[in-house]
């Protein structure tokens, strides 16, 4: 009865071991395959301007924008868009999927001359924009930067206000695009700086690795340890 159970036990500490090993497996299988590539992005609609795929925004908001982008498009022949994705791939950043993922969109330069296209990775709140060469002329690299860096961020500053964040954006942007005067970035009312408040890619990772070690050791120490005490107690019964 005793090498039974000691054989039992044994088996079922293997098994356990084989458990852990698979959470960690799935962990680093898993989590990756989640993440957002310029493939998994469609192809924007006719007459759409905003791709949230990170399901930010509302439809009142992205009726807005699109109805205020497809004016400015009319009027000028400047055309706007929006992109909002979940996470990207480890060695991704906001700005190398925004550039590339303008490159697939408009493959031609002819076509991406009058091209605006705004993106945030929301796991970060980090956020780039690229324009083509005949935006810069009435939208400067400066203020299209301070668009995606000041009137985007400092909004999320004050919690998930993804809303107001490309509200602001698409304000200023058809300001500026359609040749008024910039209406300028946000004025913050304390001193907390901006970029310092969201966390860097390297340190939303690390946070999300350290999570994962404590869950796998939590579960490696504890069912192994509910497992014998299940045994013991079916074999007293």
């Amino acid at each position: 009865m005793v090498q039974s159970s000691s054989t039992v036990q044994k088996m079922l500490r293997k098994l356990c071991s084989i458990a852990v090993i698979g959470l960690v497996f799935l962990s680093l299988v898993t989590l990756p395959a989640n993440a957002t590539n310029i493939y998994d992005v469609p192809d924007f609609e006719e007459n759409s301007h905003v791709v949230d795929q990170a399901e930010v925004l509302s439809r009142s908001t992205e009726g807005t924008i699109n109805s205020t982008f497809r004016g400015v498009e009319e009027k000028t022949g400047q055309e706007a868009y929006v992109v909002t994705v979940r996470r990207l791939d480890y060695e991704v950043t906001i700005e190398s999927f925004t550039a590339d993922l303008f490159k697939r969109w408009f493959p031609d330069v002819a076509d991406q001359k009058n091209v605006t296209l705004l993106a945030i990775d929301v796991q970060t709140d980090n956020t780039a924009i690229v324009t083509g060469e005949g935006v810069k002329a009435v939208m400067s690299d400066a203020i299209a930067s301070s668009v995606a860096k000041e009137t985007v961020l400092v909004p999320l500053k004050y919690g998930n206000k993804y809303n107001q964040a490309f509200s602001d954006a698409a304000v200023r942007m058809t300001a500026v695009l359609s040749g008024q005067a910039d209406p300028g970035a946000p004025v913050v009312k304390d001193t907390v700086n901006v970029e310092g408040t969201f966390a860097s890619r390297e340190e939303t990772e690390e946070g999300n690795g350290f999570t994962w070690v404590i869950v796998l050791l939590v579960l490696s120490t504890v069912i192994p340890m509910a497992t014998y005490y299940a045994y013991i107690y079916m074999g007293n019964r």
